[in-house]
């Protein structure tokens, strides 16, 4: 079940109403003018239908309309994607405001909406049939849903086809409109990598480079500078180590009469030993360092190939080897994105896949058409329109589509002999709501809206073809929710709720009400709609056979 419950105040004539519904087949009747499609209108405007003034109830400031529901799984994943999720096991709540300006407002789960997401979400929730009001069975993409869910079609896997088609298709259409730039751009490329490839500058090598430069540039100032140090250190008389040596040994004397002397002179000890490894290192230096201009010559030469490089390309010096290895990965993609042969290759395999997919899906819906062409023409010859025909018409769409290669129509001739046309030219009126009914009792087990109403679908038929009707409603709430505005006696006995619309008259002027009917109210009813305004002993004795007979 979908639809739960209606609250309106202020709509129409109505000043307030609360209405719970029931699962099964419901049908809503009363007398001609009563206001029977109020209900109906009120929903339609939780749904998102388009907002007029004129349905706030005269007085009044604003009307408002409440809609519950139970939610279903399509509905929920719409409402994750859309952040209107509400609480667990809470139900599905529309709320909707009008006031006399026209100015409009609406909630889904407390949150405000738009009237374009109550239509999305509705449409998720129940089909609305009516002689005027269809919500599936005129748009094209509904009747070819409607087909591949009776089809049992996952076409999912053929728009993923479809996309990927696509997308090979913009690669190679940007690889030819792109050629000449590319062949620029590739040339700009190859000539730097040259020059780059000349140089082989390796990672972190302009910073060796510097360091080396830098020793050879100064060989002479570090010998001398490493030379003096010694000599200051360890050579001289009075060198650091000498005078070092003999204050240790001073205070290494004393140390007996005075023991802080000998943390002192340990201390010095240290001092001394450090001394020692540090003239050690400056001997094995200068014994190393030697000049070399012909090393120095060629850095300097290096050097300058790598600035002269940076200059040309614009970049630091320290950025070559970056830009070398940058160099080699964009060509190769440009290479690859140049390849117009393989580029056409991948074109060509992702539309034969996509083409092989679309063509399984059309021989599928060309089955299931026949089959359910078949089904609806049974069912049309007891709602009146005997030796008429239904036919699902496939045909080949100038290009294909996300959906496929066919078009899929509906066509109906509702009398012997007549040519098919599409559904949503039938003339009649009661003739397309019949067919409606038709087509919804046939696809009911694959239908995705748990909700059904029908406004006025027994319009122009009476009868064996009335009580037809009853019962395929009736068959059609067995695993739906069912809803029919109906004048008809023997659609209303087939009914697993009553609801009556009455209007009447207090000092505020015209009001309707909703009362669910039972027992003898609802035999009273059916006598009513049976033989008029008068009941007698024999429409009330017809009325509860009726009842009898229809249940």
């Amino acid at each position: 079940m979908s639809w739960q419950r209606m609250a309106l105040r202020d709509f129409v004539i109505v000043r307030e109403l609360e209405l719970d519904l029931n699962r099964g087949f419901t049908v809503l009747t009363g007398e001609t003018g009563a206001g029977k499609s109020i209900l109906i209108d009120a929903l339609q405007l939780a749904l998102g239908a388009r907002a007029d003034a004129a349905v706030v109830r005269e007085g009044a400031a604003r009307t408002e309309v409440v809609a519950e529901f139970e939610p279903t799984a399509a509905a929920r994943e719409w409402l994750a994607e859309q952040g209107f999720e509400g609480e667990p096991g809470e139900p599905l709540r529309l709320k909707r405001q009008l006031d006399t300006q026209g100015r409009s407002r609406a909630w889904i789960n407390g949150s405000t909406a738009s009237a374009t997401q109550l239509r999305e979400l509705g449409e998720l929730l129940l089909d609305i049939h009516g002689q005027h009001a269809w919500q599936s069975l005129t748009r094209p993409e509904a009747v070819r849903q409607l087909l591949d869910d009776y089809a049992r079609i996952d076409a999912r896997a053929l728009r993923q086809l479809w996309s990927d088609w696509r997308a090979a298709q913009r690669s190679l259409e940007q690889a030819r409109t792109q050629q000449s730039q590319l062949q620029q751009e590739r040339e700009r490329l190859q000539w730097q990598l040259t020059e780059l490839e000349r140089l082989a500058p390796l990672p972190g090598e302009w910073e060796d480079l510097n360091l080396q430069h830098g020793r050879l540039a100064h060989a002479q100032a570090l010998l001398e500078a490493a030379q003096t140090a010694l000599h200051c250190l360890s050579e001289d008389e009075a060198s650091a180590r000498t005078l070092l040596y003999r204050a240790a040994q001073a205070l290494q004397a004393q140390q007996h009469v005075e023991p802080r002397y000998q943390g002192l002179a340990e201390l010095l000890s240290s001092a001394l030993a450090q001394v020692d490894d540090a003239c050690h290192d400056l001997q094995q230096h200068a014994q190393r360092s030697e000049l070399d201009p012909a090393a120095l010559q060629a850095l300097d030469q290096r050097l300058g190939l790598w600035l002269a490089l940076a200059r040309r390309l614009r970049c630091e010096p320290q950025a070559l080897a970056e830009r070398l290895q940058a160099c080699r990965q964009t060509l190769a993609e440009l290479e690859r994105s140049a390849d117009l042969a393989a580029l056409e290759q991948a074109e060509h395999q992702a539309q034969a896949r996509f083409r092989a997919e679309a063509e399984r899906l059309s021989s599928l819906r060309l089955e299931a058409g026949s089959r359910l062409g078949l089904a609806i023409t049974q069912a049309m010859q007891g709602l009146g329109m005997a030796g008429g025909r239904f036919e699902v018409r496939l045909t080949a769409l100038p290009e294909p589509q996300a959906h496929g290669l066919d078009q899929v129509e509906f066509l109906v001739a509702a009398h012997p002999g007549g040519t098919p046309r599409p559904v949503g030219k039938v003339a009649s009126g009661g003739e397309l709501s019949r067919i409606a009914l038709a087509i919804s009792v046939c696809t009911s087990e694959v239908g995705s809206a748990p909700t059904l109403i029908f406004d006025e679908v027994d319009s122009g038929i009476g009868g064996a073809v009335a009580h037809t009707v009853g019962q395929l409603m009736r068959r059609l709430g067995s695993d739906r929710q069912v809803l029919a505005v109906t004048h008809l006696a023997q659609v209303a006995a087939c009914a697993h709720q009553h609801l009556r619309v009455s209007k009447g008259q207090d000092a505020h002027g015209s009001s309707s009400q909703i009362e669910p009917l039972d027992g003898a109210q609802r035999v009273a009813e059916v006598a009513r709609m049976l033989g008029g305004q008068q009941l007698t002993d024999t429409t009330l004795a017809h009325a509860q056979e009726l009842l009898c007979n229809s249940s």
